[in-house]
């Protein structure tokens, strides 16, 4: 595997469990945060922009 193609799963991985951590702290739902760790560095943006 290419340092790229680590980077990259890397920062995918890390971003899911940003998410899921952001998302229980914010609701304390399991369903949101699977549905905010699969939506990962979108759901990290957004919750950034909107603090």
């Amino acid at each position: 595997m290419s340092a790229r193609q680590e980077a990259t799963r890397v920062g995918i991985s890390f971003g899911s469990a940003l998410a899921i951590a952001i998302s229980w702290s914010v609701n304390k739902s399991i369903l949101w945060a699977i549905l905010h760790g699969a939506l990962s560095w979108l759901y990290v943006i957004y919750y950034a922009l909107n603090r």
